[in-house]
């Protein structure tokens, strides 16, 4: 069901190319979205045109480039009823296509993984030798930025924290104080860097952490957080809290 409404929009999509290529012959014609009708097919249109676009350039960021006056034609040819391949063909292209993109991302992926952990390694091996930077047993670094007097938590602690993340080249992928609200979370189900770093704070301090990939999100692709990256967090322990303060582990 999901291949063919993914078909049925591609369809859709090249059904819009097309009428794109033949009004370019033709003097444009003034758009008109002054009914909701109007508005709506309008934005089918605009739609199915945003995913087509998407589509093609995600293929060739991977490598894979699409003839699109063949992609066109070959929607016109089987609307006329005068396909060159038959419909048993293609699946089998098709069927082809999907497959060469799967090993062509996997490809991709696994390059940019070992990118982010060849990074990593040498990130963390000139951190180490910055004042100020201490390693623990496991890899987490960490940075006293201010030291607070209150208590420090145990893993099995509920944690009320002010925190920004950022990758090695300084994107930021999180942030608390972006968001202008503290983040409240039981210790021991975060990722192993921050369970071990929060123990090493008191608080009213503010660290920053260097955490290893190992014990980050690992060979997991997050989107925002490419597989195997060491991740920099800037961490401020406000409280220790109640079980039922807790928001659910991210």
């Amino acid at each position: 069901m999901k291949k063919t409404i993914k078909l049925s929009l591609i369809a859709a999509s090249v059904l819009a190319l097309t009428a794109c290529n033949q009004e370019a012959k033709k003097e444009q014609a003034e758009v008109k979205l002054d009914t909701v009708e109007q508005q709506q097919a309008y934005g089918i249109g605009a739609s199915v045109g945003n995913f087509l676009n998407k589509d093609l350039a995600d293929k060739t960021e991977i490598g894979i480039e699409l003839d699109q006056a063949l992609l066109i034609r070959g929607f016109e040819d089987a609307l006329a009823g005068n396909a060159k391949i038959d419909e048993e063909k293609i699946r089998e292209v098709l069927t082809a296509l999907d497959t060469s993109v799967r090993t062509k991302q996997e490809e991709t992926a696994k390059v940019e993984s070992e990118k982010s952990k060849e990074a990593g390694v040498k990130y963390l091996a000139d951190n180490a030798k910055k004042e100020g930077v201490t390693v623990t047993e496991s890899g987490l670094q960490y940075e006293v930025l201010s030291e607070g007097d209150g208590e420090k938590p145990v893993a099995t602690d509920v944690v009320k924290v002010h925190y920004k993340g950022t990758l090695l080249d300084g994107t930021e992928f999180d942030s608390s104080y972006a968001r202008n609200e503290p983040t409240t979370f039981p210790l021991n189900r975060v990722i192993a860097g921050w369970t071990e770093g929060l123990q090493l704070m008191s608080v009213g301090s503010k660290y920053k952490f260097t955490i290893p990939s190992e014990l980050a999100y690992g060979d997991r692709d997050l989107g925002k957080i490419p597989a195997n990256s060491t991740l920099v967090f800037d961490v401020e322990l406000l409280e220790i809290q109640n079980d039922e303060d807790a928001a659910p582990a991210k």
